[in-house]
């Protein structure tokens, strides 16, 4: 099944495909698999590191910035497009098709600049939205804490105001990409006295402080994405409060639907691609027969399928100009739980081999023992399959929430 989205996204699509076709600078598409699937907590950020720093990427760079496909949903004033949200899946799926990268700006664009937008002030959108844009700002994000599992307003880091800045004391733990951040967006509490809810602020900071310090953790796939970080008495300007002091909550639940669901119309591609890899690894393993195997494949299809299927509902709405709700939090549930059991699978697929890491430095493991050891990060990272699942049944269901012990 494929949605007509009408002639005007088809001539937009094709004259896309044009300009990919005559923009792609030579020995892009050859750098890395661009496309693969993105996990946390996974082995592919050393490699994405050294096709970042080739000149081929940097002139595909500078040829997107030129026509404003940089952060294209933002709006034309603060350097995007303004493109809606059909306009952007299809962008992301022809992209995708032609093998280059669409050169996101990571946090700062998916999670940040939303957040700014919605509710920072004038000011505060001239200043941090372009440099977001051009690469100046790289983010991380400081929401998590140790101790607290995920909830995620038990917040312990103190920001205390002194003059006018705010002085940032605590430990921030789960770090994403914290080696190649300069930023953080972190919530802290301001207000003691207050509900743990409403007494919270969302500041940017800087991350290369002398003040900050950070350890990489170690996970089971032999990656180190992640870090645990202190903060000793960091200060920033009043002015890097996004939304005002204590009202830091609202902002937080706008970065996290845009974490939860802003790729849920494409987010199959990568999986697609991914299933007919372990289909091809089945046919060299001899096992592309096996009944059991075939029976466990045909399920990680249709899986995929109903990612697509759901992408083109959540499409259909946004074109009808309807958001996407607690929908977020169905994909993000649905995508976790099968990419931890694909793993399992391919692992299975893979034999008696897939109990021996290769030679190679460090912690080395194959490409699918990286998914199966990996891809467990995905059911807690963005919120764990628990909440999800709280979520759904209570803002989508209707039913009763979750009784919370006193005290």
């Amino acid at each position: 099944m494929e949605l007509d989205l009408g002639p005007e996204i088809a001539q937009f699509r094709a004259e896309l495909r044009e300009w990919i076709a005559a923009q792609t600078p030579p020995g892009l598409v050859e750098l890395t698999d661009w496309n693969t699937v993105m996990t946390a907590g996974g082995n592919r950020g050393a490699r994405l590191a050294r096709a970042w720093a080739h000149p081929a990427y940097a002139e595909w760079t500078a040829r997107l910035a030129a026509k404003r496909l940089i952060c294209p949903h933002w709006p034309a004033e603060y350097g995007g497009q303004g493109m809606d949200a059909v306009h952007l899946a299809v962008l992301n799926e022809e992209f995708h098709r032609a093998g280059v990268p669409r050169v996101s700006r990571g946090m700062g664009e998916s999670l940040v600049g939303p957040s700014i937008i919605v509710h920072g002030t004038p000011e505060q959108k001239a200043y941090f939205l372009p440099r977001i844009i051009n690469g100046e700002d790289v983010y991380c994000q400081g929401f998590s804490e140790p101790n607290h599992g995920s909830d995620l307003a038990a917040v312990e880091t103190r920001g205390v105001v002194d003059g006018d800045e705010i002085v940032v004391t605590g430990q921030k733990v789960w770090t994403s990409g914290a080696a190649r951040a300069n930023r953080m967006f972190a919530l802290v509490r301001t207000d003691p006295d207050a509900e743990k809810h409403r007494g919270l602020s969302y500041v940017l900071f800087d991350f290369k402080d002398p003040k900050v310090s950070y350890r990489p953790i170690k996970q089971m796939s032999g990656a180190a994405e992640f870090a645990e970080d202190y903060l000793d008495g960091v200060r920033a300007p009043l002015f890097n409060v996004i939304g005002g002091l204590h009202n830091g909550w609202r902002v937080a639940m706008t970065t996290l639907g845009h974490e939860r669901g802003g790729n849920a119309t494409v987010a199959h591609l990568a999986f697609q691609r991914e299933f007919w890899d372990l289909v091809e690894t089945a046919r060299k393993r001899g096992k592309a027969g096996d009944p059991l195997v075939r029976q466990q494949l045909a399920w990680a299809y249709t899986q995929a399928e109903i990612m697509r299927f759901s992408g083109l509902r959540t499409l259909a709405q946004v074109a009808k100009g309807r958001p996407p709700g607690p929908e977020a939090s169905v994909a993000k549930l649905f995508w976790s739980e099968y990419h931890k059991r694909l793993g399992e699978i391919a692992i299975g697929i893979e034999g008696s081999d897939g109990l021996l890491r290769p030679d190679g430095d460090g912690y080395a493991v194959s490409p699918w023992q990286n998914v199966f050891l990996s891809s467990r990060a995905g059911t807690i990272y963005s919120g764990t399959s628990e909440i999800q699942r709280n979520i759904i049944g209570e803002r989508a269901l209707g039913l009763p929430k979750e009784p919370r012990a006193a005290g």
